[in-house]
């Protein structure tokens, strides 16, 4: 079983702290996030998604490729993928990631897909991610990377069975999908095992993390005066999708892995842990000791 961390979920290290404390837990691979940081938040504490210090920036990847690459490479550790955050037809901003996925060394990419808001129809958007992807498989091949689309709410491939509409046509030598069971806590939820068997070979690698379910208490109250008073707002009610720590929340990660392992998947597992439940390098180390654990017990059902 292979390991690996994107580096979104450790907002507070940086390259050389992160290969560090990947090393420190057993975790091989490396997935760098792809993204500028913007210009107001460099004063803010560490976020995922602001102010993350463990990213390269595109405005800047020929001279922190290297960097990034030297981190890795000094603490025995492997780049296995670039996630940027690419807008479906954004082709110049496309080719600049698969330059800097190459110059990494890595083997795979995230590509764009388009987000699903109701102000535009499925088939139109299917359309413009079908030209878009056909592009991408070409970059795909000259840069020796593939792309990856990733199971991932609020976008036309929340499930399984989505992602696979959009790259069933492709090779998958060089475009395959990214199957996130937390995403899919949000929306998208298959069966594990059928949406693996369905994906066959476009299954290219996994992301790791939980969500659960929680009501919003603020219009969770149903009476019958409320009722009589306002009927709008008391005929319905209000859930939120938050991360949970891996432990906690509805994926079931025991079964899970014993599905990819019944359709053969033999490739890494990447944490992307948004609970802020440990520190980053206590998150790693955590990871790695729930799926040692699940590798022993799947071991010890199989009587290896």
């Amino acid at each position: 079983m292979k390991w690996s961390v994107f580096t979104v979920a450790t907002p507070d290290l940086n390259a050389e702290e992160l290969a560090a404390a990947a090393a420190s837990a057993g975790i091989d691979g490396i997935e760098w996030r792809f993204r500028g940081i913007p210009e107001d938040a460099l004063q803010e504490e560490p976020s995922y998604w602001r102010n993350n210090r463990c990213s390269i920036d595109p405005a800047s990847w020929e001279e922190q490729t290297p960097i990034f690459r030297e981190a890795a490479h000094k603490h025995g550790r492997k780049s296995i993928a670039l996630v940027p955050y690419l807008s479906c037809g954004d082709l110049p901003a496309t080719e600049q990631a698969f330059q800097a996925a190459n110059s990494l060394g890595a083997s795979m990419m995230r590509v764009g897909v388009p987000g699903y808001n109701r102000t535009a129809s499925y088939p139109e958007l299917y359309r413009e991610a079908v030209r878009y992807l056909s592009e991408v498989q070409e970059m795909a091949k000259q840069y020796k990377v593939k792309a990856l689309v990733e199971t991932h709410h609020q976008t036309i491939a929340p499930s399984a069975s989505l992602a696979y509409r959009l790259v069933q046509s492709l090779d998958a030598e060089h475009v395959g999908v990214l199957y996130d069971p937390g995403n899919l806590v949000h929306e998208g939820y298959e069966n594990h095992r059928m949406g693996l068997e369905l994906l066959g070979p476009y299954l290219a690698h996994v992301h790791v993390k939980n969500a659960g379910w929680f009501q919003d208490e603020a219009v969770a109250t149903f009476s019958s005066e409320r009722l009589g008073e306002d009927q709008s707002s008391s005929l319905t009610t209000k859930w939120n999708c938050s991360w949970l720590s891996l432990t906690e929340g509805v994926v079931d990660w025991v079964q899970v892995v014993r599905d990819l392992r019944a359709v053969g998947y033999d490739g890494y597992y990447g944490i992307e842990d948004f609970s802020g439940a440990f520190s980053s390098a206590k998150m790693l180390q955590h990871f790695a000791d729930v799926f040692q654990a699940i590798k022993q017990q799947l071991e010890e059902e199989v009587g290896v």
